[in-house]
């Protein structure tokens, strides 16, 4: 290699990469239902927030419906058993009523007060449930194809079949693998010091040059015993989208 501006020369080693997204996510439904909307074509850029699927919301939003009265029902009990206990309360300093009478209104007031928590609490679940029926994309980048389409049923979980990938692209990662000596010998030095970076330099298949320059992110943390080398992972700017 030439030398640099400071009469020093820079030593370079060629290694085979793969290019991996920095992000990647299966896009999986958290709620049961039929597909009524799919929101992106194959393929396309999507920014983090943006809509992809619809699950029918109908059966979630008539469930928030009967979550709401009841917590408007728990609310007007708690209400009631509330002052109901402030009367006793009163009348107890007077010695007006008996203590196991306020006792008994006391305990009905904290109940009704532990209702109100349960059915507020099951209108927040309800509530949640219903905003899982709009899907949107995690992180911005590109999508995959629909694996499910219009009109179909799909089930809620981790073990449900994916509905469609996303990608990011803004940034790539380039694994490589280096061997034992260029790693001892180049990158082990430099990671010694946080302010060291470490160039990389990446070509494609259909380039003669190595037209991108980014800088290693990671190195693994053990030796592959059987190639004797080690994986190293290099971070590249993609503004343009064309690294794939």
């Amino acid at each position: 290699t030439p030398p640099d501006p400071e009469g020093a020369r820079t030593h370079w080693q060629n290694y085979s990469g793969r290019l991996e997204a920095i992000d990647r996510v299966d896009i999986r439904p958290l709620g049961a239902g039929r597909i009524v909307q799919v929101h992106f074509e194959d393929g396309s850029l999507v920014k983090k927030g943006d809509p992809l699927f619809t699950i029918d919301p109908r059966p979630y939003a008539a469930e928030v419906s009967r979550a709401q009265a009841q917590v408007t029902a728990a609310q007007a009990r708690a209400s009631w058993t509330g002052n109901d206990m402030a009367r006793a309360e009163r009348l107890l300093a007077d010695n007006a009523v008996a203590r196991r009478d306020y006792e008994e209104k006391q305990n009905a007031s904290r109940e009704a007060a532990a209702n109100l928590q349960a059915a507020q609490a099951a209108l927040e679940a309800a509530r949640l449930n219903l905003e899982y029926t709009r899907i949107t994309a995690p992180v911005a980048g590109r999508v995959s194809r629909a694996e499910v389409t219009l009109g179909n049923v799909v089930a809620a979980g981790a073990a449900s079949q994916p509905l469609t990938t996303v990608m990011s692209v803004s940034k790539l990662y380039a694994s490589f693998d280096v061997d034992e000596q260029s790693f001892l010998k180049y990158i082990n030095p430099s990671r010694s010091t946080s302010k060291s970076v470490i160039p990389v330099h990446l070509g494609l298949a259909n380039e003669t040059g190595y037209s991108r320059e980014g800088r290693v992110a990671s190195v693994d943390n053990r030796l592959d015993t059987s190639s004797g080398t080690i994986r190293v992972r290099a971070e590249f700017d993609n503004a343009d989208g064309l690294l794939l």
